[in-house]
């Protein structure tokens, strides 16, 4: 079954930077889905690989979890959706799209940019694998 990328992609904003919501994430994923952040470095507060659904969920409910005076503008503000943007890149495999994304957070009245890219690859409507490039400091 294919689903359509924009769809995918409107649901994940919605359970991840929208909603910090680590069940809906999850369950976004296969059961043996993965989600990495390749650029990580071990150890970070922000998970670098998890490996399943459960996983996932364990491990984002931590990171959004974490303690009030954690830095970085992914943490500190709220994402300012009238200025941020991303798009789609569909690919000749029907259940892969790439992700070029540059949100903006509102963080103490200021507004902070981002980039970065995601790609995506599905099996039956559901994430198998996410990699999720973006710079380290973003995420504190």
């Amino acid at each position: 079954m294919t689903i359509d990328p924009q769809e995918v992609y409107g649901r994940y904003l919605r359970a991840s930077a929208l909603g910090r919501d680590a069940d809906a994430l999850a369950a976004l994923f296969a059961e043996d889905g993965v989600l990495e952040s390749p650029l990580l470095p071990e150890g970070h507060v922000h998970p670098r690989r998890m490996v399943g659904r459960e996983a996932i969920r364990t491990g984002m409910a931590a990171y959004y979890r974490r303690p009030a005076g954690a830095r970085g503008p992914a943490t500190e503000g709220a994402v300012d959706v009238a200025k941020s943007r991303y798009v789609l890149h569909r690919t000749d495999d029907p259940d892969v799209f790439i992700a070029e994304v540059d949100p903006v957070f509102d963080v103490a009245g200021r507004s902070v940019a981002l980039s970065l890219v995601q790609i995506f690859r599905l099996r039956d409507g559901e994430i198998v694998l996410l990699r999720d490039y973006f710079a380290p400091d973003a995420m504190v």
